[in-house]
């Protein structure tokens, strides 16, 4: 599968032209470009302005200095134990199990996350495994990344057979971004591996918007729904992409479709490089009250804020 890596072959591939194509060149510097193509051919050509072409492309307003902005801002370096385990929230740890992922997002919290000093891969997956067994207080499990479905299906098997022999482990959540922009990704041997998982498993998928969700990934979500593992979805709340009524509806009623539930919409994290996303409190209070007028409870996602420290995330 093709994938766009730098800033002037994604402006040729989506048929756009950039008004400051140097300032675009150091954004990518900055936070190296990567788009699959299965993302790309989702993108209306020549559109700046589509939504999904926003979430991708290195812009000038990355290299804006915000003083609100931070390069961890949701605390990720105080929470890391031992390398790649994040221990945040009572009873459950995160295994940032790879630095790799399918798509770069420019509003990527982790952007400047040190990948290189703390994962799991090799020998450190031992030493994760320990730090889960001597706390019986951990009873869940997040494989996380990057972006965990990153790994070999081998790779992930071997995780899961480890943290399946620790009795006190009542569950797994994995968080991907991959069933949508890179869906065939979701092979044969990645369902038997969900299939074979003995623990209760649910895995968070990331969509922000409706035209992310083609009749690929629709597929790919109704299969992975049907090995049993139940699939939620969290979004950002990104100005100039679904910072409105219409789109986040939209959203909600597709994910639906896909056997899906809208669990989550972060407020931006607010890193270094990504504020011109950022959308004010007020703006989406009203923007989930609309919402709950809109829809059903149960496709309203909680609006939340992760603030570093705190135990658990933030209702809005």
């Amino acid at each position: 599968m093709r994938t766009v890596r730098d800033a002037t072959s994604l402006h040729k591939a989506a048929g756009v032209t950039i008004d400051d194509e140097q300032a675009s060149k150091h954004a990518h510097e900055l936070f190296a470009t990567r788009v699959p193509q299965a993302f790309l051919d989702r993108v209306a050509p020549g559109d700046l302005n589509d939504p999904l072409l926003m979430q991708v492309l290195p812009q000038a307003q990355e290299l804006v200095k915000d003083a609100r902005s931070s390069q961890d801002p949701v605390g990720d370096r105080d929470a890391i134990k031992i390398d790649g385990v994040l221990h945040k929230y009572q009873g459950r740890v995160l295994l940032v199990t790879t630095g790799a992922c399918a798509i770069h997002c420019r509003y990527c919290f982790r952007r400047h996350f040190p990948y290189s000093d703390s994962h799991i891969g090799g020998q450190r997956l031992q030493a994760a495994m320990n730090y889960i067994k001597d706390d019986s207080n951990i009873e869940e499990v997040i494989l996380s990344g990057g972006d965990p479905l990153s790994l070999s299906n081998a790779q992930l098997e071997n995780i899961t057979q480890q943290l399946c022999s620790i009795g006190h482990l009542k569950r797994l959540r994995i968080h991907t971004r991959v069933p949508v922009v890179l869906p065939d990704r979701v092979d044969d041997g990645l369902v038997d591996w969900l299939n074979r998982i003995p623990l209760p498993t649910s895995m968070v998928i990331h969509a922000n918007h409706a035209n992310e969700i083609d009749q690929q990934v629709t597929s790919t979500l109704h299969r992975l729904y049907e090995t049993g593992t139940l699939l939620f979805n969290q979004s950002v709340l990104l100005k100039g992409i679904n910072d409105s009524v219409d789109s986040l509806s939209a959203l909600s009623q597709r994910l639906f479709e896909c056997r899906v539930i809208p669990y989550y919409l972060h407020l931006l994290d607010q890193v270094e490089g990504a504020m011109h996303f950022n959308v004010d409190d007020h703006t989406a209070r009203t923007l989930i009250t609309e919402l709950r007028q809109t829809l059903p409870g149960y496709l309203v996602p909680k609006l939340v804020r992760e603030n570093p420290g705190q135990k658990s995330k933030t209702p809005i």
